[in-house]
């Protein structure tokens, strides 16, 4: 076996961009292996996210289509999945590391009775062996994973690859979806927060913590965000700010929350706790405001300003608004 597999994430039709991003890493793998990239999406009316995905340059694209797929359930998806990786000799399995990533392929290394690795920043095949390197230590120091069986299968940080792109239009073809002997299948999901770009795909992510002093001055955090465009940022906030009831726990950066690796991120008011670090450290770039000089943030902040968050925010946003609306 030398194929690599990308399960692909499509919500309400549409294809996640952490999922080209795997088909990157697949395609680093592949030049190893010698095998070819095939990428599996499950749902329905998959037509557009095939067109991308046969774009990216996936060898061949496998939709898994049907009512019963219209939403996401774990135990449909890993069983069909984990079907299509048997079909297809995958030597390797990647998804992107999203909350649908860390929930399904579990599902599916355990149908194929092996391991997986998770949130990866690297991906490897040296003479046929498949490795990986990730974060540990709240992200102190890096550990190297070689795979002992097969398939491998490791789910891929999110801002860490280029998106896939390029391809000369792959085989498509598609799969009926199970109908029968499912455990669970979900029939409806009400979904909160709107059109909000989510926090680990956001190209910017703009973070709040208690040096903002209340609720009501994380409006200078959302302006901040919104100066960069639609869908560019997204509003992210401390452990302490969670806790204390001020933004949602969806918005949490940190061990116990999400971790995100965007291009820029913003560490404003936030003074650096450890557990807060090993959510963002791997963001390429990192400013930080803060009025305290000795603040732990400054240590890993790539710029740091040093003042009044109420003073220097509404004067950035002041900046970019006129730099956004220029080009």
């Amino acid at each position: 076996m030398s194929n690599i597999i990308v399960i692909a994430e499509v919500r309400e039709g549409s294809l996640k961009r952490p999922s080209l991003e795997a088909v990157t890493a697949a395609q680093q793998l592949a030049k190893g292996s010698g095998g070819h990239v095939v990428a599996v999406a499950c749902g329905h009316d998959l037509d557009a996210a095939a067109g991308e995905l046969a774009a990216s340059g996936a060898n061949k694209v496998v939709t898994i289509e049907g009512a019963t797929f219209a939403h996401y359930s774990g135990d449909a998806y890993a069983k069909a999945v984990a079907e299509q990786v048997r079909t297809h000799d995958g030597a390797a399995v990647l998804m992107a590391h999203t909350a649908m990533g860390k929930d399904l392929l579990p599902r599916v290394s355990a149908l194929l009775e092996t391991g997986v690795i998770t949130d990866v920043v690297d991906v490897t095949c040296d003479d046929g062996v498949f490795g990986a390197k990730k974060p540990v230590f709240a992200g102190k120091a890096t550990l190297t994973v070689k795979a002992t069986k097969s398939p491998f299968c490791a789910t891929v940080r999110p801002n860490n690859f280029a998106v896939a792109s390029g391809g000369d239009g792959a085989e498509i073809a598609k799969v009926d979806a199970p109908s029968g002997d499912l455990l669970s299948v979900v029939k409806e999901i009400i979904a909160a927060g709107g059109d909000k770009t989510p926090l680990q795909e956001a190209k910017v992510v703009v973070s709040g913590g208690r040096g903002l002093k209340e609720p009501e001055n994380f409006k200078i955090i959302e302006e901040l965000a919104a100066a960069f465009g639609p869908g560019v940022a997204a509003v992210g906030a401390s452990r302490a700010v969670v806790d204390a009831g001020w933004r949602p726990h969806s918005e949490q950066v940190g061990q116990t929350g999400k971790v995100v690796s965007p291009p820029l991120y913003f560490a404003i008011g936030i003074s650096g706790a450890i557990q807060h670090l090993a959510g963002m450290r791997t963001a390429r770039t990192i400013v930080a405001i803060n009025k305290d000089a000795d603040a732990p943030i400054f240590k890993v902040a790539d710029y740091g300003i040093v003042g009044d968050a109420f003073e220097i925010v509404p004067a950035l946003t002041k900046a970019i608004q006129e730099v956004v609306a220029s080009n």
